[in-house]
């Protein structure tokens, strides 16, 4: 799943992207407004962090802004203002939670976990089909209740095919899910790495990711 941190603190907004990271998120840095709409031209989000105070404007506006436009990417703010008026105002114009300053990097990631999957319609992180366990909170996998090693990526490409059953997913949105910027001398060609190693610790689960030549990849039941 990749992420959007729009804050202008360096020591914060790397924290969190290493601490994100190490949870199986993709995350770019924006520093201003300007770099956050620059990001969300090019590609898209699960969800965005938002500090209100940012240097080119209020995060506040730029949250009316994004919901004006149709904009629906779940939006965690960040506040070091404790005033309920204005963490109910920032509800108000479109976020959906919120964190004060200082907060704790885990619930940070707790807290983007459950956005990320409210929006997807699911109640927990833990996700059983067929043979296959898959915990995205704890970054652990069973199969036919045999934990099998996988690397972060590896987990975050199978939470993202999980998250999409029975849809083909192009290659290159898969890519943009597991990539951030910084990652822009990766090709796309490295997905057909992931995915044959994910096949293979994924077999005799009774799950399976089928090819669609020119089209991309699909999870679903064997069968």
């Amino acid at each position: 799943m990749r992420i959007l941190i729009v804050e202008d603190t360096p020591d914060v907004a790397e924290a969190a992207s290493a601490s994100l990271g190490r949870a199986g998120f993709a995350c770019d840095i924006a520093a201003t407004l300007a770099d956050a709409r620059a990001c969300i031209d090019i590609t898209g989000y699960a969800a965005i962090v938002l500090d209100l105070n940012l240097p080119d404007g209020s995060g506040r506006d730029f949250l009316r802004e994004r919901r004006r436009a149709g904009d629906l990417t779940p939006v965690l703010v960040l506040t070091a203002q404790f005033s309920v008026e204005d963490r109910v105002g920032a509800l108000d114009e479109g976020a959906d939670d919120y964190l004060v300053k200082p907060f704790d990097l885990r619930e940070l990631e707790a807290r983007l976990r459950a956005l990320i999957r409210r929006e997807a319609g699911r109640a927990e992180n833990r996700i059983e089909l067929a043979g296959l366990d898959f915990d995205a909170g704890a970054q652990s996998l069973r199969v036919n209740g045999t934990a099998v090693t996988a690397t972060r990526r590896e987990l975050a490409l199978l939470n993202l095919l999980l998250a999409n059953r029975g849809r083909i997913m192009p290659k290159d949105r898969l890519f943009d899910g597991l990539f951030g910027f910084e990652n822009a001398d990766v090709g796309t060609n490295t997905i057909e790495l992931y995915v044959a190693r994910l096949r293979k610790k994924l077999a005799g689960s009774g799950v399976s990711i089928e090819t669609h030549r020119g089209l991309g990849y699909r999870l679903d039941l064997d069968g």
